[in-house]
């Protein structure tokens, strides 16, 4: 007689998870400037999802990263809702003292695990970027505005190789003591696997409490939702997306995409984790941005629902 083996499945122990949508910053960068009446009106139906923090823009050099050149539009002219949360990237005192003009709620510094790569990106050293990123917590605390931390590189440079964990590890603290809410670890490159997710995470949090801390997986190599897994198995509560699986990386080639907000919320609704999301809304907001841009969605789970999508 044939009898059915019970499966082991891990218990995660989270009944709610956090999700940061970071489309309209991490995401647009990416891709071509676009008009602003096109981010706003991204960001209002996004909005209207469910979704409680929506990172909408950076005041940033211009010059540099001419997509986030019309951030001040942006956060004049969005619809906000109540509960929502809107953010900015503000890597120095002048891009948050802009911040501060359009009433921005949240904003975030950022630096790297590697020092290459934050040579590349923001042309200093790791403990240069930390010793800018001081005035910048100073003033925002002024003006009761939380500071979230990024922390670029954590399984692999694309210029110095592996990251070690202590090392990130190390940072991670740092930023918390600076006085960062959060600190949201970023696999800049998508190269990092449930094992060395679970590696990373336990030499965290060891000494940090997991509230303390997001994820924010990239999807180049397909591992991203494994590794989102392994992090909730983990107690970590926040996870960075981003609609459509917009993003990737200027100084990282080959890097792809955000892991898809949409993939994340049938993941996390799948186990029976509450988002307070719908993943209906969301994968029509994708499909409508993707349409916009002339580029087929990154997400599956909205390639899967497009038949059943009105945009």
């Amino acid at each position: 007689m044939n009898q059915t083996n019970k499966v082991n499945v891990p218990d995660i122990q989270l009944e709610q998870v956090n999700i940061f949508e970071v489309g309209p910053r991490d995401g647009l960068q990416n891709e071509a400037a676009l008009p602003v009446e096109v981010k706003i009106a991204l960001i209002d139906q996004l909005s209207a999802t469910g979704l409680k923090q929506i990172e909408a823009g950076a005041f940033v050099s211009e010059k540099k990263v001419p997509q986030m050149a019309n951030s001040g539009q942006v956060f004049a002219n969005i619809k906000r809702h109540q509960g929502v949360i809107y953010s900015a990237l503000t890597p120095n005192v002048q891009g948050l003292e802009k911040a501060l003009k359009h009433n921005v709620q949240q904003v975030a510094v950022f630096t790297s695990a590697s020092e290459g790569f934050c040579q590349r990106n923001i042309n200093c050293s790791i403990s240069q970027s930390l010793q800018r990123f001081k005035d910048v917590i100073d003033l925002a605390h002024a003006h009761n505005i939380p500071v979230r931390g990024y922390l670029s590189c954590v399984a692999d440079c694309p210029y110095d190789g592996p990251t070690q964990p202590a090392q990130v590890a190390e940072l991670t603290q740092v930023l918390l003591d600076m006085g960062c809410y959060q600190v949201s670890l970023g696999d800049t490159i998508g190269t990092a696997t449930p094992n060395r997710t679970a590696q990373l995470l336990d030499a965290i949090l060891t000494n940090t409490p997991s509230t303390s801390i997001a994820v924010h997986f990239h999807n180049t190599y397909g591992q991203a939702l494994a590794n989102i897994y392994q992090s909730l198995l983990m107690g970590i509560n926040t996870i960075d997306s981003s609609v459509a699986g917009l993003g990737g990386c200027p100084y990282a080639k080959g890097a792809s995409g955000n892991v898809a907000t949409e993939d994340v919320l049938y993941l996390c609704h799948g186990l029976g984790i509450k988002t307070g999301v719908d993943l209906n809304a969301v994968a029509r907001v994708g499909a409508s941005i993707c349409q916009t841009l002339n580029i087929q969605p990154a997400s599956n789970v909205t390639r899967a629902l497009q038949c059943k999508i009105r945009t």
